[in-house]
């Protein structure tokens, strides 16, 4: 076992003791913390009451207790980009050296120059540029290394804190309490799916396997005997919007009974999940605390973004159709764990 493998071992022990600890003490006193008493914290606590215990008209069978998370601005933050747009642009600096061409070619030209209007400029097809050359040209499991050294080194530019270690407390209290009831937690997200998995379980105590995401077409090859997984420059599968239910459908298999989102992007996963029968519970983080963390919308009149948009429209849905909609401002007391020492 290699030296990478271990760690991820190892950080995956610690994260069970974590959430056991957790879940251990949340049968004797709160299991949900880092949640101020409110609406949101009680919608969570009855759902789980109700379809947990036989005795309930909503009592739901434990491998039907299906959770499905998002996870830039759902688990963790997606400002001031999301983090997988960092990891491409650091990739796109360090192999810069190999390709002169991109001093003057776009959108490369602006990653280089660090000029975010420019960068902003390129659009969606630019971005895609910026992936395909920073996430392609490999084998799965060297892009695997590749993500799992970023992850270790690089820093949230704001807290100073590796990515991994600003994942939201309330959330992880969240995941943990709902698999202390016999729920499956799923990561449903646009990001993509071997950017995330090497994180997950250590991160969320969510394993690979239960990661659903975006992807890029791979291919089969024998290279010097050995059998390996080719990353190609095509896109394979969005998992976003539209995308989001399409893929809960294909790789989950069953509808979930409880979403958690944050943006346009999760809308319609919320709605897949509303239309199931029974009890359900569909939840969004908005983030309103710009102290702690960050406030955009533009819903409720602040800020517009291009990352984890959540317009007025998606607001005005959720009041509609009984969605729960998270303040981060006054629902959770706590944002991301302590610093550790």
């Amino acid at each position: 076992m290699n030296l990478r493998l271990i760690k991820r071992s190892l950080a995956a022990v610690a994260v069970f003791w974590l959430f056991a600890a957790t879940s251990v003490a949340g049968a004797a006193d709160d299991p949900l913390p880092s949640w101020t008493a409110g609406p949101a914290k009680t919608a969570v606590l009855e759902f789980v009451k109700a379809v947990t215990d036989a005795k309930s008209p909503s009592f739901v069978k434990p491998e039907e207790r299906i959770a499905t998370f998002d996870n830039d601005g759902t688990l963790w933050p997606s400002h001031p980009m999301y983090t997988q747009l960092a990891f491409a642009l650091d990739r796109i600096k360090a192999l810069a050296p190999q390709h002169p061409e991109w001093t003057t070619n776009q959108p490369f030209k602006a990653v280089l120059d660090n000029d975010l209007e420019a960068l902003a400029a390129s659009g969606e097809k630019g971005l895609v540029e910026l992936v395909m050359a920073s996430h392609a040209g490999m084998t799965t499991d060297e892009f695997e290394a590749i993500v799992s050294d970023w992850y270790d080194k690089a820093r949230h530019p704001r807290f100073k804190r590796r990515y991994t270690e600003l994942a939201y407390q309330p959330m992880l209290e969240l995941l943990a309490y709902l698999r202390a009831n016999d729920f499956k937690t799923f990561i449903v997200s646009g990001g993509g799916v071997e950017f995330m998995r090497p994180m997950t379980e250590a991160v969320y105590g969510v394993p690979p396997e239960q990661v659903v995401g975006s992807t890029i077409k791979t291919q089969y090859e024998v290279q010097n005997g050995k059998p390996v997984l080719m990353r190609l420059p095509q896109i394979d599968f969005i998992d976003d919007k539209t995308g989001k239910p399409v893929g809960i459908n294909k790789f989950i298999g069953r509808r979930p009974i409880a979403a958690f989102g944050n943006s346009a992007g999760d809308r319609e996963m919320l709605e897949w999940t509303g239309a199931g029968g029974g009890a359900r519970l569909m939840m969004l983080v908005f983030h309103d605390d710009a102290e702690r963390e960050y406030a955009y919308g533009p819903a409720n009149g602040l800020p517009d973004t291009k990352f984890g948009t959540f317009p007025q429209a998606l607001m005005d849905e959720a009041k509609q159709k009984g969605w729960v909609v998270i303040s981060m401002k006054s629902d959770w007391a706590a944002i991301f764990a302590e610093t550790p020492k």
